[in-house]
């Protein structure tokens, strides 16, 4: 395998502007790390025409894919979590080019994970955990148990990532296998969701009951990164709020957070004058 492959990431390294290749190989018959792969290769680039740009191979039976990554669409994965691959493909795969150490340091990075960066991860992760506990309890209580089930173990999946982020690590793709080590309370949640004997009804009433002591413990250093921003200045609409550079990565989930945290107590309403006397604008404050 190495010897097939090695033309293909020598020409890719002759480019100047490739910072860093790694190998990854399946662990696995079937390997989720790798995409049902037997390898994969991941280049990362300075810069590019296109951010993401990916080719499949074949040979000897076995398929590989290559996939160059822009340094700045590898941050951005990476900074909002959308491919938890990346983090095992980093960590764990073999460097076979090295430009000025940058995997080295890469790896170092991920594995200290600095503190601003987990703040940020962990506001993102708890919106998510927000707005599907919130919306799966509604569904409950207008008795739709499937729907709120798939919100529930949503919500849970949600909430066993923020417990591996206050654990200063990165979740992995099978991340129930790091949370029943890490934090037991949540798996436990988890396993008796999907396996215990009672009625769908009966388990999600104590799921909802459970998770709202779990998710209360952890709302404010899951918040801490979107209040530090939003102390900034006294007042905030809704607008600003969302064309805030730091605040645009909570992206859809934003305003149904925010919500969240006035419902707790941690953003206060300011209501101020509109040109009608019955309409006020509704703008937001921290609670200091």
């Amino acid at each position: 395998m190495e010897a097939l492959l090695r033309p293909i990431y020598q020409e890719r390294a002759s480019d100047p502007n490739t910072l860093g290749i790694i190998s990854v190989e399946k662990r696995e018959e079937v390997s989720p790390i790798t995409d049902t792969f037997d390898s994969i290769l991941l280049i990362i680039t300075s810069e590019a025409e296109k951010p993401v740009f990916t080719k499949h191979y074949s040979y000897d039976e076995k398929k590989t894919a290559m996939h160059i990554l822009t340094e700045t669409q590898l941050r951005k994965w990476l900074l909002v979590g959308t491919n938890p691959k990346l983090v095992d493909w980093i960590i764990n795969g073999r460097v076979v080019f090295d430009r000025n150490e940058y995997v080295e340091s890469l790896k170092k990075e991920l594995y200290d994970f600095p503190l601003k960066g987990r703040k940020v991860r962990m506001g993102i992760e708890f919106a998510k955990l927000s707005r599907r506990y919130m919306e799966g309890k509604v569904f409950f209580e207008q008795l739709n148990y499937l729907d709120a089930y798939n919100h529930i173990v949503d919500s849970l999946h949600h909430l066993a990532r923020l417990a591996v982020f206050e654990n200063g690590m990165h979740p992995e793709v099978m991340v129930w296998k790091q949370v029943k080590q890490l934090d037991p309370a949540i798996y436990k949640l988890y396993d008796e969701l999907i396996s215990s004997k009672e009625s769908l009804e009966k388990r999600l009433e104590l799921l909802f009951l459970a998770s709202e002591f779990l998710i209360h413990s952890r709302t404010k250093d899951g918040a801490q990164h979107i209040l530090e921003v939003l102390s900034s200045k006294e007042f905030w609409t809704i607008q600003e709020i969302h064309e805030q550079e730091e605040l645009k990565k909570y992206s859809v989930d934003l305003e149904v957070f925010i919500e969240f945290l006035v419902d707790k107590g941690f953003i206060l309403i300011e209501e101020q004058t509109t040109k009608s006397n019955q309409i006020m604008h509704r703008c937001y404050k921290v609670k200091c």
